[in-house]
């Protein structure tokens, strides 16, 4: 085997290691230019109601087979301020009026906003709601005052993470480890995986 044949082959053995999903970090460092997507026909967004603790819980227990999700998961993580989650919780509804999918434009202080618990029901998926959904946290977040957003998501879910790419967020990366899972995640959304 040549030897330029050879590194190929090296290099397209050794990023075939599975590393599961493993954190991942992104920040964006302004909220200018925000790219702008409407939702397809029939599909409607709705801020936070009563009772969408149940919904939320249903849909990442469909969406999001890597975590687990019990019922005192969303007070843990949002509280139970029904002003907050009004102002910063959405939920997308199907045209058969089902709610199919949630995003929360959170915060951690005044400067970054951090978009958190992104999902969406399997049988929806790929219908161009993601973007949508990505644009209202974002306008909301800019909205609400936040200069910068972050989020978290997992190495293994490249989808999202092309997506996030896509909307000008960057890897955040803070340790040696950082560095390796992103050049892994790179290798594999350059390769079709």
């Amino acid at each position: 085997m040549a030897p330029r044949n050879l590194y190929r082959w090296l290099k397209w053995r050794f990023f075939q290691w599975d590393i599961g999903n493993e954190p991942v970090h992104m920040i964006r460092p302004n909220l200018a230019n925000i790219p702008q997507c409407a939702l397809p026909d029939g599909y409607q967004l709705r801020p936070y109601q009563a009772g969408d603790e149940h919904h939320w819980r249903e849909i990442h227990l469909k969406a999001d087979t890597l975590n687990l999700f019990p019922p005192e998961m969303f007070a843990q993580q949002f509280g139970n301020d029904t002003a907050v989650l009004q102002a910063r919780q959405f939920y997308l509804i199907n045209p058969q009026d089902e709610v199919v999918g949630t995003a929360s434009a959170w915060w951690d202080d005044e400067v970054w906003g951090k978009v958190h618990w992104v999902a969406i029901v399997p049988e929806e998926q790929g219908r161009g709601l993601a973007k949508p959904l990505l644009t209202a946290v974002l306008n909301t977040l800019q909205n609400l005052g936040h200069k910068k957003a972050k989020l978290e998501t997992g190495s293994g879910r490249l989808p999202a993470v092309n997506l996030y790419l896509s909307y000008g967020f960057e890897p955040d990366v803070k340790s040696d480890y950082d560095a390796f899972v992103w050049r892994v995640v790179k290798f594999q959304l350059r390769n079709g995986r």
